[in-house]
């Protein structure tokens, strides 16, 4: 069994998903311990399919704003941040990185 973070929660996919199943509690087309069974579910399903479907490989180059190391996981805040890969690269004026050992994710 694999302990996860949820961190994938405030993506814009898990924002979504977390919206979705609050109306279907709401509405009482869902109940609460199926919701968050849906949930936990969604964090295991991203990091598995981050760990073993992603190939690509990704360079960062920014300014480093703010960063912080609490509880085993990172946390950078960089400014001005250029993404490159093989093909493309993406201007960022702002963005956050949470990052955590993957050590931690297994027991």
């Amino acid at each position: 069994e694999m302990a996860t973070f949820e961190l994938y929660r405030r993506s814009t996919i898990g924002m979504c998903l977390t919206e979705t199943l609050d109306e279907m509690v709401s509405n009482g087309s869902l109940s609460p311990e199926l919701a968050i069974q849906v949930l936990v579910q969604f964090d295991k399903s991203m990091t598995e399919a981050l760990e073993s479907q992603v190939k690509s490989k990704v360079s960062i180059k920014g300014h480093l704003h703010t960063y912080r190391f609490c509880d085993n996981v990172w946390t950078f805040i960089l400014q001005n941040a250029t993404f490159k890969n093989e093909e493309n690269q993406e201007n960022v004026g702002r963005v956050k990185i949470v990052a955590c050992d993957s050590k931690l994710l297994t027991q």
